[in-house]
C-alpha cells in the first residue's frame, strides 16, 4: 500500500489519522469526527487497521483485539472453575475411565471424556494458554511499534489544527519575552524536558509511563511461560513418597538416581509439665504434635545396573527432615509430609482344633511375604493368597483394594503328618474362615507388629524463575503505568500570539494545576479545558 505525505514533508505509513511529524490530520473523515483529537495512539497506523487481505492479516487482526483476549481469559477461567467440581484424576486411586463413572454416573462419564479429569495438563486447556500469550504479544507489538515511531518522530513545531484540536488550549496576544523565558524556567524546575525549535518549544516529560501496559503484557507472557514449563517432563515434580523405617526407596522423577533412607521416623509431643507456656493450650486441646522428624540418609547411584539387578549406591548425606526444613539436592526438595503407622508382620500360629495345642508359630512379612514356612516335624504352612487390603468385591469375591496392608488376610495350605495332602484356611485379622469344609488344624492368629511410615513430598521447580521474573516486571509495569503521567505542553508563536496547548494520557486536573504554576507572575493566559468548557456550555443549554 501507498505511503502518505504529508505537507511538512514526512512521510507517514498508509493508515496513519495524524501525521507523525506534524500532527495534521491526514483522514478527512476524522477531521470532521469531532472537535477534539483521539491521541490514543498518536493516531498512528496500527496493522490491525490496515491490513486485511491475506490469512496471516486475518490471523493477526484476530488476535489483536482486546475483545478476543477477554474472551480467551473469561474461557480459562470457566475451565478452571469446571475443573475443581470433581476430584482431579492425580487425587484417586482408581483408573480415571472407571472412577468417574462409578462414582458420579453419567456427569462423571462425561467429566472424563472430556478431559476435565487432567484440566491442567490437557491439550485444550495449554491450548487456551498459549492462545492468551500469542494474543498479548500480537496485541503489544500491534501498538506499542506504531506508538513508539509516532513518539520518536514527533517535531516541536507542530500543525495549527493539531494545536486547536487539544483538550487544554489557549492562546494570548499581549506578551513579552520574559513571560516565555520565565514559563521555560518554571517547566525545567517541574523537570520537563525541553526541546525548541524555530522560536517554538516543547516540554514533555514521562513518556516511559506510555509504555506500563505494555510491559505488563511482558510480565504475563513471561509468567505464562513459566506456567506451560511446568508441562514439560522434569522441569515442575510434586511427588508422594512413603518410606518404612529401615527401608530404602527410589526418589521418583530422579531419573532412577537417588534413593532414600529412612532410619527413623520421630513425633514428639508437648508436655505439659516441661512446656510451661503451652500448659493451659495443652490441657484444652489434648496431645499436640510438636515435631515431625526423619532422618534420613541420601544415595545416588554410582554406575548403570542390569535389569533385575540391585543397583549399586553411594551415600550422599545424611539429614533429619522436619517440617518446613526440607532435604535439598540437585534441584530437588524432600519436604515431611505426613506420617503413618502401617502393619509390618503378622504373626500366626498353626494349632490344632480338638486339643487346641500349638504346633509352632510363624511370622508373615505383609511387605515381602514368602510362600513357605517349614514348622518341623512334619508341619509346614504355605501361602495360596494374600490380600494386603482385603474386601469382597460385587461378585462376592475375595481382593484387594490396594498393595498397602491395611487390613490383610491370606488363604493357607496346612500340611501335618496327618493331613499330608494339606487343608486349606482363609484366615484375617482376629478372624479364621474355613469356607472348604472341616479342617483338623487352623491358623490362629497371636498378633501383629508395626512399623512407622515416614510420608515426603518431593518438588522441583524449575519453572519457578520464569513466573517470579514475570511477577516482578508485571508489577514495575503496573507502578510504571500508574503513578505516572505522560506529559506534554506545546508553546508557539501563531499570528503574532503565544498558543499553549497541552496533552497528557491521564489526570487532567495535575496537568492543569502544572501549567497554571508555569505561566504564575506573567502575562500568559491560563489555556481552557475544552471539553469541560463544552460539558458547561451543554449543561447551560
Amino acid at each position: 500500500m501507498e505511503q502518505v505525505k504529508c505537507e511538512c514533508g514526512h512521510v507517514n505509513p498508509h493508515g496513519t489519522v495524524l501525521c507523525e511529524a506534524c500532527g495534521k490530520v491526514l483522514d478527512e473523515q476524522e477531521e470532521k469526527k469531532s472537535q477534539l483529537l483521539d491521541m490514543r495512539y498518536e493516531g498512528s497506523a496500527r496493522r490491525s487497521q490496515t491490513y486485511n487481505k491475506t490469512i496471516v492479516d486475518k490471523i493477526w487482526n484476530f488476535f489483536s483485539s482486546v475483545k478476543v483476549g477477554v474472551w480467551l481469559i473469561v474461557l480459562t477461567l470457566i475451565a478452571s472453575i469446571l475443573g475443581t467440581i470433581l476430584p482431579q484424576e492425580m487425587y484417586i486411586n482408581l483408573p480415571p475411565e472407571v472412577y468417574y463413572e462409578q462414582e458420579y454416573g453419567w456427569f462423571g462419564k462425561m467429566y472424563y471424556q472430556l478431559g476435565f479429569h487432567d484440566l491442567y495438563g490437557s491439550w485444550w486447556y495449554l491450548l487456551l494458554i498459549a492462545m492468551i500469550g500469542v494474543s498479548l504479544v500480537i496485541c503489544s507489538l500491534d501498538r506499542v511499534i506504531p506508538l513508539y515511531k509516532a513518539l520518536k518522530a514527533q517535531r516541536v513545531t507542530r500543525n495549527e489544527g493539531f494545536l486547536k484540536r487539544q483538550r487544554v488550549f489557549g492562546t494570548t496576544s499581549n506578551f513579552s519575552d520574559h513571560d516565555l523565558k520565565l514559563v521555560k524556567e518554571h517547566l525545567k524546575a517541574k523537570r520537563y524536558q525541553i526541546r525548541e525549535e524555530n522560536g517554538d518549544l516543547l516540554a514533555e516529560k514521562g513518556r516511559f509511563s506510555r509504555w506500563g501496559p505494555y510491559v505488563n503484557h511482558i510480565g504475563l507472557i513471561i509468567f505464562l511461560f513459566g506456567g506451560m514449563l511446568r508441562f514439560i517432563p522434569g522441569m515442575y515434580v510434586n511427588e508422594d513418597l512413603w518410606v518404612r523405617e529401615g527401608e530404602t526407596a527410589l526418589v521418583p522423577e530422579t531419573g532412577e538416581q537417588f534413593y532414600l533412607k529412612n532410619n527413623q521416623f520421630i513425633l514428639q509431643t508437648y508436655d505439659k509439665n516441661k512446656d510451661k507456656t503451652f500448659e493451659e493450650a495443652i490441657e484444652r486441646a489434648g496431645q499436640v504434635v510438636k515435631n515431625y522428624q526423619s532422618n534420613v540418609e541420601l544415595y545416588q547411584k554410582k554406575s548403570e545396573s542390569l535389569p533385575g539387578e540391585e543397583p549399586k549406591l553411594e551415600k550422599v548425606k545424611e539429614y533429619k527432615v522436619r517440617v518446613n526444613h526440607p532435604l535439598t539436592f540437585d534441584g530437588y526438595s524432600i519436604f515431611q509430609s505426613s506420617y503413618r503407622s502401617e502393619l509390618n508382620s503378622m504373626t500366626f500360629s498353626l494349632t490344632n482344633k480338638q486339643t487346641n495345642q500349638s504346633v509352632g508359630d510363624l511370622t508373615i512379612s505383609l511387605v515381602n511375604p514368602k510362600s513357605h514356612y517349614d514348622l518341623g516335624n512334619g508341619y509346614s504352612v504355605e501361602i495360596i493368597e494374600y490380600f494386603p487390603d482385603f474386601e469382597f468385591d460385587k461378585n462376592k469375591e475375595p481382593s484387594t483394594k490396594s498393595r498397602v496392608p491395611n487390613n490383610p488376610a491370606f488363604v493357607f495350605r496346612m500340611i501335618s503328618p496327618e493331613k499330608p495332602e494339606g487343608e486349606t484356611s482363609f484366615v484375617a485379622i482376629k478372624q479364621t474362615i474355613e469356607p472348604f469344609g472341616e479342617n483338623t488344624y487352623k491358623m490362629s492368629f497371636k498378633g501383629i507388629e508395626t512399623k512407622n511410615v515416614s510420608g515426603f513430598t518431593v518438588r522441583k521447580d524449575s519453572s519457578l524463575w520464569a513466573i517470579i521474573l514475570g511477577g516482578i516486571i508485571f508489577m514495575i509495569g503496573v507502578v510504571q503505568g500508574a503513578y505516572w503521567n505522560h506529559r506534554r505542553i506545546w508553546i508557539q508563536r501563531k499570528n503574532g500570539q503565544v498558543w499553549i496547548a497541552a496533552h497528557t494520557n491521564k489526570n487532567w486536573y495535575g496537568l492543569k494545576q502544572e501549567i497554571e504554576a508555569c505561566i504564575e507572575n506573567t502575562e500568559l493566559n491560563i489555556p481552557v479545558d475544552q471539553l469541560q468548557a463544552e460539558k458547561e456550555e451543554q449543561e447551560g443549554a
